[in-house]
């Protein structure tokens, strides 16, 4: 005969009862409305996004659509595209397309000298090699942007190493005759627009390569091997199964060099000719003319051109390569 003793044994409640006081209270309601939590974390970062940047730029296009007095030199505060209708002027279309083919050129550069640094890098690098990849390629971005132009300024100069070394391989003369071509030549590469286009790919290189190698590690390595045990020679590889891959990444680095080049104006102004880009128009328009709603229209150009390209690249895919 058994006996079974039953020993009542303490059980911990579900929920513990409250401490008390404000911290408490919070801390009970943010459990119970979770979303109040999100809404209350959301609120600083949406509340600037809305009234400092999106609600500048409110500011900024409105301003384009009024007019400068030729007379008095004041705003006349009604609304008209008369504004707009200066930017069509030979002297402001030519500003507009100088800095969209510049922008243009660098992207394309950039792609070309971008892609078969980003393949080694995804294909080969391992380890070790693939830190001083990485390294190499964030180390130009720690440093100032000032200091480099500059820097890049004393190299083209017409004493600069760069000379000296042509000077040297007996390459004078092509770099001469390179100067003495009317558009891209100068006195000398740092007053000239092949300068210009140096100094941007330069400085923006880093941000085509980095996405660019982000989307060819995507690409499966028997894709390559398939390709090749098919026929395939390495340039039809290239064409029809690497570069297709690797475009959303091209696509996602265009947008960085082509927007900061689109809106950039200390690299024109420190290396490069008298002729005028967009970023340059709109300083001295608000600053030295005085032109406030002129200066608002060439700040807009940038923008709907922007904004249509980045239509294009999220309809490639060029997002999920950030």
């Amino acid at each position: 005969m058994s006996f079974e003793v039953a020993i009542p044994t303490r059980v911990a409640p579900a929920i513990l009862p409250g401490s008390g006081g404000l911290r408490s209270a919070l801390s009970d309601l943010f459990w119970r409305k979770p979303k109040l939590l999100l809404l209350l974390m959301l609120l600083p970062p949406v509340l600037w996004l809305g009234i400092v940047y999106i609600g500048s730029l409110f500011a900024l296009l409105l301003q384009s659509f009024f007019s400068i007095d030729e007379f008095s030199g004041l705003i006349n505060r009604q609304f008209t595209l008369k504004t707009y209708g200066d930017l069509l002027q030979a002297a402001n279309l030519d500003i507009i397309l100088r800095t969209v083919t510049m922008a243009a050129l660098v992207t394309f550069a950039s792609a070309i000298i971008a892609l078969p640094i980003a393949y080694y890098a995804a294909r080969y690098a391992r380890g070790r090699w693939k830190a001083l990849f990485y390294l190499g390629i964030m180390l130009p971005l720690w440093s100032s942007y000032l200091v480099k132009i500059y820097a890049w300024k004393l190299i083209l100069a017409k004493e600069g190493i760069l000379t000296w070394l042509l000077a040297k391989l007996h390459l004078l003369w092509l770099l001469d005759g390179w100067l003495s071509l009317p558009i891209v030549g100068g006195n000398s590469l740092s007053v000239s627009s092949t300068g210009t286009f140096i100094v941007f790919v330069y400085v923006w290189l880093p941000f085509m390569i980095l996405p660019v190698q982000a989307a060819l590690e995507r690409v499966p390595g028997n894709l390559v091997e398939a390709s090749s045990d098919l026929g395939a020679s390495p340039g039809q590889t290239f064409r029809n199964v690497l570069f297709p891959l690797a475009l959303p990444g091209i696509v996602a680095g265009s947008i960085f060099t082509f927007s900061l080049t689109l809106g950039d104006y200390i690299i024109p102004q420190i290396i490069g000719t008298s002729r005028l880009f967009i970023g340059q128009a709109v300083y001295s328009q608000q600053g030295t003319a005085g032109n406030i709603p002129l200066a608002a229209a060439f700040t807009v150009v940038p923008i709907v051109i922007m904004g249509f390209y980045l239509w294009g690249a999220k309809r490639m895919g060029a997002f999920d390569a950030l």
